[in-house]
């Protein structure tokens, strides 16, 4: 739990740098939504790299003792930050000042250019029912699963994490100025197909096309994060354009505890589902079924797609009355400001999703346990 704590206070901090931004800079929302992507890939990848051997090498523990490492990377990072300092703050306006943030908050909650994809998203997530830790444990059951090692599990997960990077560059070069609605229609849909290639690895279909299991366990993740990343980043952008000016950072973590409170809730869909079908550490007779429900359940959300809109990452969601008139001026002067190209920018990254973050602790987690 401090853990968790400890990462979103980061992770708001930087959330919060990224919404102000992309209400200054709109047209450069993407791009920066796509460098903390960028780098929650390259940070996974480098982990995930290395856990497997860690644990085998110095054990979970040990491994786990690394962890202070990153953690005074964080703090270090943070004294990098150029903050304005205000002298002589009103402290005593502190409680003025929060009664008109929260009042603020509840005005834009109450748009529905605001709640309409709140909405969506919420349902989006609770419905992607997760079972990995089903799938974890037919991966390394010795009977009656795939036998896979710590060391190989690592590298799997670590060749998600190459899918999910590849997925923030076709999104950024690609599909970033693609409309939210169709780029979230096309990334749900694959996202269900790419769900089958779990139900072909149980069923052992893949002997019978001649795929050994390790190389079609690899495939299938990198296919499936990569998917995943696809799906994730037109729905960060998209929170990055609801936040009223002013309280970006608050209101973009407030999002962001919506589309974490969804993704719980697959997590508790999900172990209802492994339960009801008696799947445990070591039964996987019915592991073919939670994988089937989960890929049909991943298709009802395109019943929903009306409740987000139709418009790019370059459009502008919020009523007037929401923003200032400053930043329209601001963002007309900066309007032919361009990032360089994402390639570039990897020693500049120091972002996170929270989202990620947390399915990464997990996996992480799964690994460490099962030692």
């Amino acid at each position: 739990m401090t853990g968790s704590a400890s990462v979103a206070i980061a992770d708001v901090t930087i959330d919060a740098c990224v919404a102000e931004n992309s209400i200054v800079y709109p047209h450069l929302a993407a791009d920066m939504i796509s460098l903390n992507g960028f780098c929650s890939s390259v940070g996974g990848l480098i982990g995930f790299s290395i856990s497997g051997f860690l644990v085998h090498a110095i054990g979970a523990q040990g491994a786990l003792g690394l962890l202070t490492i990153p953690s005074a990377l964080v703090i270090l990072s943070g004294t990098l930050l150029k903050e304005v300092h205000i002298p002589n703050f009103p402290y005593e306006q502190a409680h003025k000042k929060f009664v008109e943030a929260s009042g603020k908050m509840l005005t834009a909650l109450k748009c529905p250019e605001v709640w309409r994809p709140c909405v969506y998203m919420y349902i989006s997530l609770a419905l992607s029912v997760d079972i990995q830790e089903g799938m974890f444990f037919w991966y390394t059951d010795q009977s009656a699963g795939l036998s896979f090692h710590e060391g190989f599990i690592g590298f799997m997960f670590a060749i998600g994490s190459v899918g999910s990077l590849v997925g923030v560059i076709l999104y950024q070069n690609i599909l970033k100025d693609h409309s939210f609605r169709s780029l979230l229609f096309s990334s749900q849909l694959l996202l269900s197909l790419a769900g089958m290639l779990d139900l072909i690895l149980v069923l052992r279909l893949n002997l019978k096309m001649g795929i050994p299991d390790y190389y079609f366990a690899v495939i299938d993740e990198g296919v499936s994060k990569m998917i995943n990343r696809i799906k994730w980043m037109p729905l960060l952008v998209l929170s990055s354009k609801l936040c009223p000016t002013g309280i970006e950072g608050t209101f973009y973590a407030l999002l962001m505890s919506i589309d974490n409170i969804g993704s719980l809730t697959g997590s508790w869909v999900g172990g209802l589902l492994l339960h009801l079908l008696r799947i445990t550490r070591t039964e996987f007779k019915n592991l073919w079924a939670a994988i089937l429900i989960r890929n049909m359940m991943r298709l009802l959300p395109l019943a929903l797609l009306f409740l987000v809109p139709r418009s790019d990452p370059n459009s502008t969601l919020l009523p007037s009355d929401l923003l200032n008139e400053g930043d329209d001026d601001e963002a007309q002067r900066v309007e032919n400001v361009e990032l360089t190209s994402l390639p570039a920018n990897r020693n500049s990254c120091d972002g996170k999703s929270l989202h990620d973050g947390e399915r990464d602790d997990d996996e992480a987690s799964l690994l460490a346990n099962r030692s």
